[in-house]
């Protein structure tokens, strides 16, 4: 059986985004897109929101045809641009011209529980979702995720969007590291039984 596997990177304080959605104040590293190579080597479906879907293929599309990109980027490019893709969305529509159309499925926020128990029980691959905390934050709630990744980066931002809006989920703290040659602390939960 695979798993629903929730990676996000979050400042002290708690927020995932600077205010407006203002995603260049996070406290990124170089060691961020190891760890991300590392959860996308596991991975047989991505899973998103269609703002985190949209912006993740402009800038890892542009990525893979980048020659000037080293081999970590290449390959996450690849990951991203290869593996199946579900976008968990009651807005984005299907554009047949769209060159992530041959692996991605659009589905409305109702069908996603159901299609997310479908894929964990298919078995081939853990599903993998980065950011996307208005899609992630309702499964959780549902008991959907299996574990959350949380990255606390060294910043403290103030005002943003928070983490975690939904009602009280228990966690159970299973990991705590610092990725290596950075200040990025990662804290891994399963969800409580």
């Amino acid at each position: 059986m695979s798993r629903l596997v929730v990676s996000v990177l979050t400042s002290l304080d708690g927020y995932f985004q600077g205010p407006d959605g203002d995603l260049s104040v996070m406290p990124f590293e170089d060691a961020f897109n190891t760890h991300n190579l590392e959860l996308l080597s596991t991975a047989g479906t991505l899973a998103y929101g269609s703002t985190w879907f949209a912006e993740n293929w402009d800038f890892w599309s542009a990525v893979a045809v980048d020659a000037s990109a080293n081999k970590r980027e290449h390959d996450i490019a690849h990951f991203v641009t290869t593996l199946p893709k579900l976008v968990i969305s009651d807005s984005m529509a299907a554009d047949p011209d769209a060159a992530w159309t041959q692996t991605t499925r659009i589905i409305p926020r109702t069908a996603a529980p159901a299609e997310l128990t479908r894929l964990k029980e298919q078995g081939d691959g853990d599903v993998v979702m980065f950011g996307s905390a208005t899609t992630w934050n309702p499964l959780l709630e549902l008991g959907l995720v299996d574990e959350l990744i949380v990255l606390v980066g060294a910043a403290l931002l103030g005002a943003g969007n928070k983490l975690y809006a939904g009602s009280r989920a228990g966690l159970r703290l299973v990991d705590v590291s610092i990725l290596p040659e950075s200040e990025i602390v990662k804290l891994r939960y399963f969800t409580a039984d």
